[in-house]
């Protein structure tokens, strides 16, 4: 089929016209196929075959050799929905008078604010995310009467976007579409950076924290308060990769191990010197903008991490980002810190580990959390007053008196990456929240050989993460101090009671927190709510 110019000049009237409303204007394309289809000037089937037959040819053009392995599912997406408009207004111009268009886009104007009702056919799976969260806003802020004619299109679209947005696991989305709402997953879109999926870490923080935030007492509402979080999504990584010429690491996984045991130091010093597409560096410089002076950690977010059934506990890394530097000095720390966690999952661990449980052939794509760090500056220091892990199940009853369902902690002073990471030469404090003030060491001397003897941190005057001995960093000017530590006298422990302290005799226990304040309890509650409402154990950092 070509066009002569009276259709060529309908079409850039189309563009032109569809050009001033940005966002109205895949609502408009829609009500255009729907009258193409409806008139029979081409059939849906037809539309859509040709619309998936031009988008593979312009995969071609564009150089991509393997699609399959060097575009993710969201570009395709992305690039199919780009290719349908450009059909619309192909065909709108071929069949249509322009007079048709001005007709549809007044209609369009004159039901701005109403639900979107001639996308039944289409789906909101080929929408963008954006229009389908404004479209879903529209439905969730109907009046009640009005609403629950819409109530199975909402719980549609709600699924849709968890989906496209969080995690396609079926476990995670039935028990997250009972709790996010649209509002939920409009500030979630609003703060990923570049397309795909925010991973499994991500995805577990925020569902745990919209449950709680319905469902726990106002006492232990109060207390709760997620980070400052960032996400790339998960197609940033092949992104990345495909911008930078690294797309030949794609196929580590299946290479032999001692093969990708020798090549990651070459495989990390290439993607280290990897830089970002445009798009996505503008978005990592106004975070860095953002984010100013506070420290910010870089975390893994994979599709895999956090699973239902899985565990992908440590087996990709994190990477602090002190951000004491310039802005230029601090952009460069974070991409490249990025680029480390992208290198992380190419080791042989996590692939070992992969190959193991079944799971080498998941298209497993990194999305990264990035969040500031929480905690306060004391000296030249910046740490939190207390880190940890917490599960809701007991696996290490250390007396009988220590009941499994009530739960555990691993806590430490400073960052929680000594309570995740264990190390040999250090110890948490070890708490079943049964009996919190009950010690798993039997003896001051025991207790003391088995606490916590160095500090993780953010040293703010070198710009660097570190470990310190804990009485290089304590002093009595430390407020929270009378909460973390005790004192050894004759043979016993007691509470600090003065501001006059001998280091030699400080033993971290965290037990003045345990005994003067409900934290213990309302850890135990959160715990065991999350674990009825997700059904299954959980832990949670």
């Amino acid at each position: 089929m070509s066009l002569g110019l009276p259709a060529l000049n309908r079409i850039l009237n189309i563009y032109l016209t569809l050009n001033r409303y940005p966002v109205l204007s895949t609502r408009i394309r829609a009500r255009m196929r729907k009258k193409l289809f409806k008139s029979k000037a081409v059939s849906r089937k037809k539309f859509n075959a040709e619309a998936h037959e031009k988008a593979i040819l312009s995969q071609s053009r564009e150089g991509l050799r393997d699609p399959f392995s060097e575009e993710s599912s969201e570009t395709w997406e992305l690039r199919l929905s780009r290719v349908r408009d450009s059909l619309t207004d192909f065909y709108f111009a071929y069949h249509f008078p322009p007079e048709l268009l001005d007709e549809i886009v007044i209609k369009i104007l004159s039901e701005h604010g109403t639900p979107l009702l001639e996308l039944d056919e289409d789906r909101f799976d080929f929408l963008p995310p954006e229009l389908a969260l404004d479209n879903a806003t529209t439905l969730e802020n109907l009046p009640s009467e009005k609403r629950s004619n819409f109530e199975p299109r909402l719980k549609d679209t709600k699924v849709v976007l968890i989906r496209k947005l969080i995690s396609d696991q079926l476990a995670y989305i039935n028990i997250a579409k009972k709790w996010f709402k649209i509002s939920d997953l409009k500030k979630i879109r609003d703060r990923t950076i570049g397309p795909g999926k925010i991973g499994g870490k991500a995805a577990g923080m925020l569902l745990a924290a919209r449950i709680l935030s319905e469902v726990a007492p106002n006492e232990i509402k109060k207390h709760i308060r997620t980070p400052d979080s960032y996400y790339l999504g998960s197609g940033v990584m092949y992104e990345m990769m495909e911008y930078s010429g690294l797309m030949k690491w794609a196929d580590q996984k299946y290479k032999p191990d001692a093969q990708i045991r020798a090549e990651h130091p070459h495989l990390e010093k290439e993607f280290l010197q990897a830089k970002f597409p445009d798009e996505i560096a503008e978005r990592l410089e106004d975070l860095i903008e953002k984010a100013g002076k506070r420290p910010m950690i870089v975390r893994s977010s994979s599709l895999l991490e956090d699973n239902f059934g899985h565990s992908f506990a440590g087996k990709y890394e994190s990477y602090f980002c002190p951000n004491q530097g310039n802005s230029e000095e601090n952009l460069d720390y974070l991409s490249k810190s990025i680029a480390r966690v992208y290198a992380s999952a190419l080791r042989a661990e996590p692939i070992i580990y992969r190959q193991q449980t079944g799971l080498i052939d998941y298209d497993e794509r990194i999305a990264i959390l990035i969040q500031f760090v929480e905690g306060e500056k004391a000296g030249d220091y910046f740490l939190p007053h207390g880190a940890g892990v917490a599960f809701s199940r007991n696996l290490y009853r250390w007396s009988p008196e220590i009941r499994r369902e009530d739960g555990f902690l691993r806590l430490v002073w400073g960052l929680g990456t000594r309570a995740v990471d264990q190390t040999g030469n250090d110890y948490p404090r070890l708490v079943a929240l049964s009996r919190p003030l009950l010690h798993p060491a039997d003896g001051v001397k025991a207790i003391q050989r088995y606490s916590q003897q160095y500090v993780d941190l953010i040293d703010l005057k070198a710009n660097e993460f570190t470990s310190l001995p804990v009485s290089e960093v304590v002093n009595s000017r430390y407020a929270p101090l009378r909460y973390i530590a005790q004192n050894v006298e004759d043979g016993y422990l007691s509470a600090l009671r003065t501001n006059l302290i001998d280091k030699d005799k400080l033993v971290l226990t965290f037990d003045e927190l345990l005994r003067r304040t409900r934290f213990a309890e309302e850890m135990k509650i959160s715990l065991q709510l999350l674990e009825e409402h997700y059904k299954s154990p959980v832990d949670t950092e």
